[in-house]
């Protein structure tokens, strides 16, 4: 059954990727998922992927979407081909496999904070380290700046940014390299650092530009729906498994995305998609159907 509606949501998800394709910036990241290895009985590990397009933080009126892909393993060849028409900026963590995107210079690299935050996060947790701490503090001082800035114009995000980020990110890299002078190099604190340092100026790219992020939460978020996935199986039963289970995916999270129930939406989907004109798939998408699922909803209550 999964396996048929997986296939039958194929065209959906296509429409769903082309929409992703189209925006100025996407969200990227991707997860491990196992999957049964023809012939011995054991499992391999294949990867989704997922591209987000969500602007909403800088109310753009674009409706926002999540596209899944299946590949068998995690070489950089995977995101140059799903994303091989794309001209735009990717907002990811600091993935090697995704440096081939920016070498061919269309792709725009823009860093995670969130990325830069969680190694101080955890060695302030794990023991006393006054330095963690204070890393940690100035890393929070451009997230809090950025919670006062959720919705609002990207005009108005850049001259922020510009203004109150601007110093506090110019401190920060002076700081940064002065405290790596006194590290021993080879201390996770000077790895953490060092991490920083060769991605600034992916990481604040965000400052001059209202309509990036600070961070990758968006492609974060959209895994989540993957990662509790996996406790309900053991695993996909092959590679074609894992092409369909990025169409389930990608129809459900861009439903949720849309304030769709998930459900009631795939069903709506299911009843017409197999005598819907293929060269009219958009009109099935979340943002093309609400107001229907919505007149049923109605009727229903």
């Amino acid at each position: 059954m999964v396996g048929r509606c997986g296939a039958l949501l194929a065209p959906l998800a296509d429409a769903i990727g082309k929409h992703v394709k189209a925006a100025l910036k996407i969200h990227a990241d991707d997860i491990p998922i196992p999957v049964l290895s023809p012939g011995n009985g054991k499992t391999k590990t294949g990867r989704l992927w997922v591209y987000v397009r969500d602007d909403r933080p800088w109310a753009d009126p674009a409706p926002p979407a999540v596209w899944f892909m299946y590949s068998p393993d995690r070489k950089g060849e995977r995101p140059l081909g799903h994303l091989k028409d794309y001209h735009g900026i990717l907002q990811a963590d600091g993935y090697a496999g995704f440096n081939r995107l920016y070498e061919t210079g269309r792709v725009v690299e823009v860093g995670c904070w969130a990325h830069v935050r969680r190694p101080f996060y955890e060695l302030s947790v794990a023991g006393d380290s006054p330095i963690a701490r204070e890393a940690l503090e100035r890393i929070q001082a451009l997230f809090a700046i950025e919670a006062q800035l959720r919705g609002r114009s990207a005009e108005e995000r850049r001259a922020v940014r510009q203004a109150r980020a601007g110093p506090l990110l110019d401190d920060l890299y002076r700081w940064f390299h002065s405290t790596l002078s006194e590290l021993s190099r080879k201390s996770p604190l000077a790895l953490a650092i060092r991490y920083a340092l060769t991605r600034w100026k992916a990481l604040t790219r965000y400052r001059d530009d209202g309509r990036l992020e600070l961070e990758n939460n968006a492609a974060e978020r959209a895994l989540r729906a993957v990662a509790l996935g996996r406790k309900n199986f053991l695993f996909l039963g092959a590679d074609s498994g894992g092409e369909r289970a990025a169409a389930i995916y990608s129809s459900i999270g861009t439903a949720k995305l849309n304030g769709l129930n998930p459900e009631a939406y795939l069903r709506y989907v299911l009843e017409r998609i197999a005598d819907h004109p293929i060269n009219r798939i958009e009109e099935l998408l979340p943002w093309n159907v609400t107001p229907e699922l919505a007149a049923q909803h109605a009727l229903a209550a």
